[in-house]
């Protein structure tokens, strides 16, 4: 990479991505799991027309991938050389696979946006520049020719999104909580869950999807076994911090005491798990069909995981092995 812009060259102590990185890290990871699950859930149900869903989940996955991107650009030491990772490149870093990545799925995005409101671009067109419509109309001409190949390559780089983020902090070998294989996985399942919120909450907001449609019901079926994902990646995190070196059961202290033992318990569990399943399994089924219990179990698992991210970050760096 260029030296103009180092990622961690003032990683020594303390915490030095702060919020920005970890807002920056949900909003990516939400951007690939939304597109993941409306993508998958096409296949499943073999939808060839534009569905409430689909335009939910890829309207929140462009804007919450373009958000990231100015939370990581605004975050780098020297923000206004950000240009310089976009043609310099070290495939020996992970950083800069990611950004060769993030240069691919964005456009990616962007397209299927396209096909999301191609009706309505077309009308826009049609009604304010003329002169635009035939040229967009052969834009969409080529990419619905494409299309199938466009879905699977976004998928796969949704998939990519979602793990880079966790694959970017996990390389710092000296942060016992960062430096573990089940951090990508982790991040990936609440990418996951965090896009199914997301993509549940546009589409019923803004484009009056039921909540009890089919589409909505596939995602929320879906979120129960993510969230177990979640749970269970967590406690692997966990055990292998306290079965294993001292510097590892120091920094297994992070579940237990002090800030960041709070923001776990009371943001990542109790918020983004406990509320979830109180709202859908504990008060009734009648209570559990209602708007208000969707969007308040929706909007909870959004902060459960930006509560997550918070915790990994801090906490990860805060505990290192030269404590």
């Amino acid at each position: 990479m260029n030296g103009a812009i180092n990622y961690t060259h003032t990683f020594s102590s303390g915490v030095v991505w702060h919020w920005p990185i970890a807002v920056y890290l949900l909003l990516a990871g939400m951007s690939g799991g939304a597109l993941i699950v409306a993508l998958l859930i096409r296949y499943y149900k073999k939808q060839t027309g534009v569905t409430p869903l689909f335009k939910g989940a890829s309207l929140l996955s462009l804007v919450t991938i373009l958000l990231g991107m100015v939370c990581l650009v605004a975050d780098l030491d020297k923000p206004l050389y950000f240009w310089k990772i976009l043609i310099n490149y070290n495939f020996t870093s992970v950083m800069s696979i990611g950004v060769l990545a993030l240069c691919i799925y964005i456009p990616l995005s962007f397209v299927v946006i396209l096909y999301a409101f191609e009706k309505e671009l077309n009308a826009f067109f049609a009604n304010h520049f003329t002169f635009l419509k035939a040229f967009f109309g052969l834009i969409m001409n080529i990419l619905n020719f494409i299309r199938p190949l466009m879905f699977v390559l976004t998928l796969i780089f949704a998939v990519a999104i979602c793990a880079y983020t966790g694959f970017l902090i996990s390389v710092l070998v000296r942060f016992p909580i960062l430096n573990t294989s089940a951090l990508p996985a982790l991040f990936v399942a609440s990418g996951l869950s965090a896009g199914i919120a997301g993509s549940g909450l546009i589409a019923a907001m803004f484009f009056r999807e039921d909540t009890h449609s089919s589409d909505l019901k596939i995602l929320h079926a879906i979120e129960w076994p993510v969230m177990a994902a979640e749970i269970l990646l967590i406690g692997m995190i966990f055990v292998s911090l306290i079965i294993g070196s001292d510097v590892q059961k120091a920094a297994s202290m992070a579940f237990f005491s002090g800030e960041y033992a709070k923001m776990f318990w009371i943001g990542v569990v109790g918020i983004g798990f406990v509320i979830p399943i109180v709202f859908n399994f504990l008060l009734g089924k009648t209570f559990a069909h209602t708007r208000f219990a969707f969007y308040v179990s929706s909007l909870a698992s959004i902060i459960g995981v930006l509560m997550l991210r918070m915790f990994i970050l801090y906490a990860g760096q805060t505990y290192s092995i030269f404590i």
